[in-house]
C-alpha cells in the first residue's frame, strides 16, 4: 500500500444526517416527495445524478443546476453543525506520520469540499483532493477514484479506499483497490458486503490489519 483514499461525507465528517434533513426538505419545496429510505440510495452519488433523476421524476421546472445551487448554499449556511468522524483525525495523523500519501475523492461539489478542508485544517495532510464536479461519471462508477491515484502517481492495487456508501465501496471494487467499509449508523443502512474489510470505528484500524488486505 501506497496510498489511502478517503471519502469525505461519512467518512471524515458526520454530514450525512445534515444532507438527507436538506436534501428532503428542498425537493418536497418543489413539489418532490421521497421517504428517507429512497434518499439513503442515493448517498455516495453525484449532486447531478440526484438532482436530474428527481427532476425527472417529479416534473420539476427548475433546472437541474438551480436545485443544485439551491443545495449548495443550504449545506454551505449549516456548516457550523458538522463534526469530524470519531477518531477519523487520529488515524489520518497515523497514517500520514508513516508516510502514507492521503488523498480525498468526495461526491460532494468543490466549494463543499474545499470548506471543509478549511474547517478542519485538512490541506496539509492530503495530497490530492477531486470533488464530483470534476469527474464526468459519478459513483458507483470507478472514474473518481482512478483519477485519484493517477494524479498521486500509483498503480490501483497500491490503493486503500475508505467508503461509508455501497456506490463509494463498488466505484472502489471496479478501480481494482482494496476498500474498507465504514459502518457509519448516520449513513443509512448502506450495503458495504464488496468491502475486503468491514468496521464500525477508526479506531479498530492499525496498520498491522491494513497490510494483512495487500
Amino acid at each position: 500500500m501506497k496510498a489511502i483514499i478517503f471519502d469525505m461525507d461519512g467518512v471524515i465528517i458526520d454530514s450525512e444526517p445534515l444532507h438527507l434533513e436538506l436534501e428532503k426538505k428542498l425537493l418536497e419545496e418543489l413539489g418532490g416527495k421521497i421517504t428517507p429510505e429512497e434518499l439513503q440510495d442515493f448517498v455516495g452519488t453525484t449532486d447531478y445524478y440526484m438532482w436530474s433523476t428527481f427532476k425527472n421524476k417529479f416534473n420539476i421546472k427548475n433546472s437541474i443546476e438551480e436545485m443544485i445551487a439551491m443545495k449548495k448554499e443550504r449545506f454551505l449556511q449549516n456548516i457550523h453543525k458538522i463534526s469530524l468522524v470519531d477518531n477519523f483525525e487520529e488515524f489520518m495523523l497515523t497514517v500520514h506520520s508513516k508516510g502514507y500519501l492521503l488523498g480525498l475523492a468526495s461526491s460532494n461539489n468543490r466549494k463543499a469540499v474545499n470548506s471543509i478542508i478549511k474547517k478542519f485544517n485538512l490541506d496539509k495532510y492530503l495530497e490530492f483532493i477531486i470533488s464530483g464536479e470534476e469527474v464526468s461519471k459519478g459513483k458507483p462508477d470507478p472514474e473518481i477514484f482512478l483519477t485519484a491515484a493517477n494524479k498521486m502517481n500509483v498503480k490501483p492495487h497500491e490503493c486503500l479506499v475508505i467508503e461509508d456508501a455501497t456506490n463509494g465501496v463498488k466505484a472502489a471494487k471496479s478501480a481494482g483497490m482494496k476498500c474498507i467499509g465504514l459502518k457509519n449508523p448516520n449513513s443509512g443502512n448502506q450495503d458495504l458486503s464488496q468491502a475486503d474489510l468491514i468496521i464500525d470505528n477508526f479506531n479498530e484500524l492499525t496498520l498491522e490489519t491494513i497490510s494483512k488486505l495487500f
